[in-house]
């Protein structure tokens, strides 16, 4: 099938000609990548002990006016790589002592990754695949990554349209999105082993947990926006909980944003909506109060950290701080 001579690959079904020019998503048929490195700064289920193998890919279907990989994910950065060389970039990672093979932010080119992760299995990647998303997809989308996907870490943002109508651009994000996640956790029962390594921090031996297939559902905590977190957890308490491990964080972090005043200018009237900042302790205090009165079966939550220091950068072989990530391939080199 023929998803990009007018597209209608994700929920925008913008119909452009991606075989001749970029969609909504910023892409054309190929595939771009601006990094990819060994991070240690995922959920302990994906990093355990050899880190999450993880390749940013450019371009994205949301416009999130405070996205920090906007380098990447709205600014083009990354160069397009072919099935060779990205299959050599799996095989790296994997040898490097990867966990899994960490896709992040390729929603927008499922068909062409799709069949790059059958080519990489037959190469000899063996670790499982990840698939760390906006859920920003439509169901037929997904179809073609099952059975190659074990592992998937959606985002659920919002469950408010009007929210996501003005910090993403897609007003039917939530609807869009309830339906990608309850795909996700239908077609993914959750599976975790205990694994004994070396711990990284302390060089001693020990047990960790380790995700082989199921679902993560990852939900940012943005300031001064507590009722929508809790519409999100009551919804994830209802559909999700005992089926899935679910990630609350509170890293929201206001980002330095490099671009002309017009693209400022509409991000700063996006950003009205919520309140442009760092989490506060008092709201940390309350998040935890909410977790402990919904009571997960499985759940991360993020401590809070006020350093801005984490924030990428896609102009460096290293994006990331040396604590978060290990580099092994660049855009740049």
């Amino acid at each position: 099938m023929d998803f990009y001579s007018s597209c209608t690959q994700c929920p925008r079904k913008c119909g452009i000609n991606r075989n001749e020019r970029a969609g909504f998503c910023g892409g054309k048929k190929e595939i771009k990548i601006a990094s990819a490195c060994l991070h240690f700064g995922e959920e302990p289920l994906v990093t355990v002990f050899g880190g999450s193998g993880t390749i940013f890919f450019t371009g994205c279907t949301l416009r999130c006016s405070f996205c920090q990989n906007y380098q990447i994910s709205q600014q083009g950065m990354g160069r397009e790589v072919s099935k060779e060389e990205f299959i050599k970039i799996c095989l790296d990672l994997q040898n490097e002592g990867a966990e899994n093979i960490n896709l992040v932010t390729a929603s927008h080119v499922i068909p062409l990754v799709a069949e790059y992760l059958k080519a990489a299995r037959d190469e000899g990647v063996t670790v499982p695949f990840c698939w760390n998303s906006s859920a920003y997809e439509s169901v037929e989308s997904l179809e073609l990554l099952k059975g190659l996907v074990t592992i998937w870490l959606p985002d659920l943002k919002t469950i408010n349209a009007d929210l996501a109508h003005k910090l993403f651009e897609a007003r039917d994000y939530p609807e869009t999105a309830l339906k990608a996640i309850k795909w996700m956790i239908e077609n993914n029962p959750l599976k975790i082993e205990s694994k004994t390594g070396i711990d990284k921090t302390t060089g001693k031996k020990t047990e960790k947990e380790k995700i082989l297939s199921g679902v993560i559902v990852r939900h940012l905590f943005l300031p001064g926006r507590f009722s929508d977190t809790a519409d999100t957890l009551e919804w994830l308490k209802k559909n999700a909980d005992k089926k899935a491990v679910i990630s609350l964080m509170s890293q929201y972090t206001p980002v330095p944003f490099k671009e002309d005043d017009e693209h400022l200018n509409r991000r700063k009237k996006a950003l009205e909506i919520i309140e442009n900042r760092l989490v506060s302790e008092e709201e940390d205090a309350d998040l935890k109060d909410l977790i402990e009165a919904y009571d997960f079966d499985y759940l991360f939550y993020q401590d809070l950290c006020q350093d801005t220091e984490w924030l990428p950068d896609f102009n460096r072989i290293q994006p990331f701080s040396n604590a978060l990530a290990k580099p092994v391939w660049s855009w740049t080199n």
